[in-house]
Protein backbone atom coordinates (compact mmCIF):
# COMPACT_ATOMS: atom_id res chain seq x y z
CA UNK A 1 0.00 0.00 0.00
CA UNK A 2 1.66 3.40 -1.22
CA UNK A 3 0.38 6.68 0.33
CA UNK A 4 0.67 10.02 -1.58
CA UNK A 5 1.22 13.44 -0.15
CA UNK A 6 1.71 15.06 -3.41
CA UNK A 7 -0.60 14.03 -5.94
CA UNK A 8 2.22 14.85 -8.86
CA UNK A 9 4.89 12.59 -6.90
CA UNK A 10 5.77 9.21 -7.07
CA UNK A 11 4.18 7.37 -4.43
CA UNK A 12 6.36 6.51 -1.03
CA UNK A 13 5.20 3.34 0.88
CA UNK A 14 3.27 3.83 4.62
CA UNK A 15 6.12 3.09 7.63
CA UNK A 16 4.35 0.91 10.07
CA UNK A 17 5.01 2.59 13.85
CA UNK A 18 7.21 0.07 16.23
CA UNK A 19 5.61 -1.38 18.51
CA UNK A 20 7.36 -1.22 22.27
CA UNK A 21 10.23 -3.99 23.18
CA UNK A 22 9.33 -7.43 22.91
CA UNK A 23 8.25 -9.40 25.50
CA UNK A 24 7.01 -6.08 26.84
CA UNK A 25 4.24 -7.10 29.74
CA UNK A 26 1.88 -4.31 28.95
CA UNK A 27 2.04 -4.65 25.59
CA UNK A 28 1.23 -8.40 25.57
CA UNK A 29 -1.31 -7.74 28.00
CA UNK A 30 -2.74 -5.03 25.79
CA UNK A 31 -2.57 -7.25 23.09
CA UNK A 32 -4.23 -10.32 24.92
CA UNK A 33 -7.28 -8.04 26.47
CA UNK A 34 -7.91 -7.18 22.57
CA UNK A 35 -8.20 -10.42 21.47
CA UNK A 36 -10.04 -11.58 23.94
CA UNK A 37 -12.74 -9.03 23.83
CA UNK A 38 -12.20 -9.54 19.61
CA UNK A 39 -12.98 -13.09 20.20
CA UNK A 40 -15.63 -12.93 23.23
CA UNK A 41 -18.04 -10.27 21.37
CA UNK A 42 -17.67 -12.04 17.78
CA UNK A 43 -19.29 -15.49 19.74
CA UNK A 44 -21.89 -13.47 21.80
CA UNK A 45 -23.02 -11.73 18.64
CA UNK A 46 -23.00 -15.22 16.85
CA UNK A 47 -25.12 -16.59 19.80
CA UNK A 48 -27.24 -13.90 19.76
CA UNK A 49 -28.36 -13.55 16.19
CA UNK A 50 -28.55 -17.03 15.93
CA UNK A 51 -31.17 -17.49 19.29
CA UNK A 52 -33.08 -14.31 17.53
CA UNK A 53 -33.62 -15.52 13.67
CA UNK A 54 -34.48 -18.78 15.27
CA UNK A 55 -36.98 -17.23 17.80
CA UNK A 56 -38.51 -14.88 14.84
CA UNK A 57 -38.45 -18.28 12.60
CA UNK A 58 -40.59 -19.96 15.27
CA UNK A 59 -42.73 -16.57 15.52
CA UNK A 60 -43.58 -16.71 12.01
CA UNK A 61 -44.69 -20.25 11.08
CA UNK A 62 -46.66 -20.36 14.54
CA UNK A 63 -49.71 -18.68 13.32
CA UNK A 64 -49.25 -20.02 10.07
CA UNK A 65 -49.79 -23.69 11.52
CA UNK A 66 -52.17 -22.33 13.94
CA UNK A 67 -54.35 -21.47 10.86
CA UNK A 68 -53.77 -24.91 8.91
CA UNK A 69 -55.30 -26.56 12.11
CA UNK A 70 -51.87 -28.29 12.78
CA UNK A 71 -51.82 -30.58 15.80
CA UNK A 72 -51.80 -29.02 19.20
CA UNK A 73 -48.35 -30.03 20.06
CA UNK A 74 -46.70 -28.65 17.08
CA UNK A 75 -48.20 -25.00 17.94
CA UNK A 76 -47.24 -25.78 21.74
CA UNK A 77 -44.11 -26.80 20.91
CA UNK A 78 -43.55 -23.85 18.52
CA UNK A 79 -44.69 -21.17 21.18
CA UNK A 80 -42.75 -23.09 24.17
CA UNK A 81 -39.62 -22.82 22.00
CA UNK A 82 -40.04 -19.40 21.44
CA UNK A 83 -40.25 -19.28 25.66
CA UNK A 84 -36.89 -21.28 25.78
CA UNK A 85 -35.43 -19.10 23.26
CA UNK A 86 -35.94 -16.06 24.31
CA UNK A 87 -35.42 -17.29 28.30
CA UNK A 88 -31.84 -18.56 26.97
CA UNK A 89 -31.28 -15.06 25.14
CA UNK A 90 -32.24 -13.37 28.79
CA UNK A 91 -30.09 -15.51 31.29
CA UNK A 92 -26.85 -15.65 29.12
CA UNK A 93 -27.35 -11.99 28.24
CA UNK A 94 -25.58 -12.60 24.87
CA UNK A 95 -26.66 -9.01 23.18
CA UNK A 96 -25.69 -6.95 26.28
CA UNK A 97 -21.99 -8.70 26.37
CA UNK A 98 -21.83 -8.26 22.63
CA UNK A 99 -22.20 -4.78 23.22
CA UNK A 100 -20.18 -4.37 26.66
CA UNK A 101 -16.95 -6.72 25.08
CA UNK A 102 -17.13 -4.65 21.93
CA UNK A 103 -16.47 -1.37 23.58
CA UNK A 104 -13.73 -2.53 25.48
CA UNK A 105 -12.32 -4.18 22.80
CA UNK A 106 -12.60 -0.88 21.14
CA UNK A 107 -11.60 1.33 23.80
CA UNK A 108 -8.11 -0.58 24.66
CA UNK A 109 -7.71 -0.30 20.61
CA UNK A 110 -8.07 3.71 21.30
CA UNK A 111 -5.45 3.70 24.20
CA UNK A 112 -3.28 1.26 21.68
CA UNK A 113 -3.37 3.72 18.45
CA UNK A 114 -2.86 6.64 21.15
CA UNK A 115 -0.10 5.36 22.90
CA UNK A 116 1.82 4.63 19.15
CA UNK A 117 1.29 8.34 18.29
CA UNK A 118 2.46 9.48 21.51
CA UNK A 119 -0.72 11.68 21.73
CA UNK A 120 -3.38 12.68 24.41
CA UNK A 121 -2.33 11.11 28.23
CA UNK A 122 0.86 9.18 26.08
CA UNK A 123 2.93 12.40 25.71
CA UNK A 124 4.85 12.96 28.76
CA UNK A 125 7.81 10.41 29.85
CA UNK A 126 5.74 8.03 31.72
CA UNK A 127 3.77 7.08 29.11
CA UNK A 128 4.32 3.45 29.35
CA UNK A 129 3.52 3.26 33.28
CA UNK A 130 0.24 5.35 31.88
CA UNK A 131 -0.85 3.14 29.29
CA UNK A 132 -0.36 -0.10 31.68
CA UNK A 133 -2.94 2.32 34.43
CA UNK A 134 -4.87 2.77 31.76
CA UNK A 135 -5.75 -0.78 30.43
CA UNK A 136 -6.28 -1.91 34.27
CA UNK A 137 -8.85 0.52 34.41
CA UNK A 138 -10.34 0.02 31.66
CA UNK A 139 -10.39 -3.58 32.82
CA UNK A 140 -11.62 -2.81 35.91
CA UNK A 141 -14.93 -0.80 34.94
CA UNK A 142 -16.01 -4.23 32.30
CA UNK A 143 -15.18 -6.18 35.20
CA UNK A 144 -17.36 -4.28 37.21
CA UNK A 145 -20.16 -3.91 34.88
CA UNK A 146 -19.97 -7.59 34.13
CA UNK A 147 -20.82 -8.05 37.85
CA UNK A 148 -23.39 -5.94 38.81
CA UNK A 149 -24.94 -7.14 35.67
CA UNK A 150 -24.94 -10.58 37.12
CA UNK A 151 -25.98 -10.10 40.90
CA UNK A 152 -29.31 -10.82 41.64
CA UNK A 153 -31.56 -7.93 42.81
CA UNK A 154 -30.82 -9.59 46.62
CA UNK A 155 -27.14 -9.18 46.11
CA UNK A 156 -27.74 -5.03 45.51
CA UNK A 157 -29.73 -5.03 48.30
CA UNK A 158 -32.96 -4.57 46.23
CA UNK A 159 -34.88 -7.76 47.96
CA UNK A 160 -37.19 -8.05 50.39
CA UNK A 161 -36.62 -6.16 53.53
CA UNK A 162 -35.87 -8.54 56.67
CA UNK A 163 -38.47 -8.61 59.12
Amino acid sequence: MARRDDPSGPARPIEAVPSPEPGDPTWERLDAEIAWYDRKSNSNQRWYKRLKLLELAAAAVLPVFAGLGSEVWVTGGLAALIVVLEGTQHLYQFHELWITYRSTAAALRHERYLYLAHAGPYMAEDRHRQLAERIEGLISQEHGRWTSSHQGPSDRGGGQPSA
